[in-house]
């Protein structure tokens, strides 16, 4: 099984949705990374003497020859690729009364964290739609004195990693300590507090590669004072990328955070996309001999395996995106879609769109 880039992903994703079953009879299965695969074959084939039951003799058998075929292909794996899988398989036959039994499998290109097993008129995708839209992460933090929520961004889907509260008073109790006295206590507590945090922050987010940035929601002087304190490594401290005033500090605080970061999240996108099609154009000057421009050479180029990054404008036909990212996953090429969404990108989509650098001169 090959792990599909997002472009890969993308078209299986487009091909998938034009399928309809005449019954709840196409059949979506999730297996999730580090799931073992196979506690999911032995629920198959459970499943399957359940379908015995189907009255509809026609929906019966369909859902039964799925489900064998799915079973049958799980058998090959000895353990889950690493990012987990999703099978899908059903009777995609145009022809009513005749059978055309498909089966469909993919590693997707980030770690698969739900398990399913539906039968439908349609396959479900959702999941996996939500990994179209992320290239990079962002780290999330919230906090105040009191409390402090960690977790990450990806694509739309929020995930909570760490929820810690400070255990700090809120106010001199009875008979107890001066005013003075209770506010060195408190300082000293908030200090640890913001350590705790920081250590947090680094434990989650130090070795992801694919984090982007973090963003630091809270009160104005809470979130300022962490920032300010030098509590984060200098490499953290590099990936800050906004200090947003948000009043929530629980999960809740995250999905505010989110949203009044909505237009900096944007910007961040249309700047990446600008730097690839710089990127490109500034090799095809200086480095013209490495570097394609045009359906012809390109294609050329990835037949023999001499791509290293490929470029694919989104207005090209969908059909010949298809075609030259599937050469470009089996050779290991990376691949970049470009939109038309900035002045670079309609350049390059009037320029050919199709676009490619070299790994050597062919």
């Amino acid at each position: 099984m090959t792990k599909l880039s997002k472009n890969g992903l993308k078209d299986l994703l487009d091909e998938l949705r034009e399928y309809r079953g005449r019954q709840t009879e196409l059949i979506t299965v999730y297996i999730p990374a580090g799931y073992d695969v196979n506690s999911v074959q032995k629920q198959l084939e459970a499943e399957r003497s359940t379908a015995k039951n189907i009255k509809s003799t026609s929906t019966r058998k369909n859902v039964i020859d799925a489900l064998d075929k799915i079973v049958r292909y799980l058998k090959e794996f000895k353990k889950t690729p690493e990012n987990g899988m999703a099978v899908f398989s059903g009777n995609v036959s145009k022809v009513e009364g005749s059978q055309d039994l498909q089966i469909w499998d993919v590693e997707p290109p980030m770690p698969l964290k739900s398990r399913l097993y539906r039968c439908d008129k349609e396959f479900v995708l959702d999941d996996l739609e939500l990994m179209l839209e992320v290239d990079e992460v962002f780290g999330l933090v919230v906090m105040d004195r009191k409390e402090a929520t960690i977790g990450m961004l990806e694509g739309k889907r929020i995930e909570v990693f760490q929820k810690m509260t400070s255990g700090i008073p809120s106010k001199v109790k009875a008979g107890g300590q001066s005013a003075q006295r209770f506010h060195r206590i408190t300082e000293g507590l908030t200090k640890d507090f913001y350590k705790r945090i920081a250590a947090e922050i680094k434990n989650i987010f130090f070795d992801r590669p694919k984090l982007k940035a973090i963003l630091v929601g809270g009160p104005i002087p809470t979130k300022d004072e962490f920032l300010e304190g030098d509590y984060l490594t200098d490499q953290l401290q590099k990936k800050v990328l906004a200090r947003i005033d948000v009043g929530d500090s629980s999960e809740s605080g995250l999905k505010e955070l989110v949203e009044k970061a909505g237009a900096i999240l944007a910007q961040q996108e249309i700047i990446q996309e600008k730097n690839d099609v710089e990127n490109f154009f500034n090799n095809l000057g200086k480095h013209s001999e490495k570097t394609f421009l045009g359906e012809k050479d390109v294609k050329r180029a990835l037949d023999l395996g001499a791509v290293e990054i490929l470029f694919l404008s989104t207005k090209i036909k969908k059909d010949l995106s298809r075609s030259l990212t599937k050469i470009a996953e089996k050779m290991g090429t990376e691949v970049k879609t470009i939109s038309v969404e900035t002045e670079e990108g309609e350049q390059f989509y009037n320029m050919a769109g199709i676009g490619a650098i070299l790994r050597f001169e062919v």
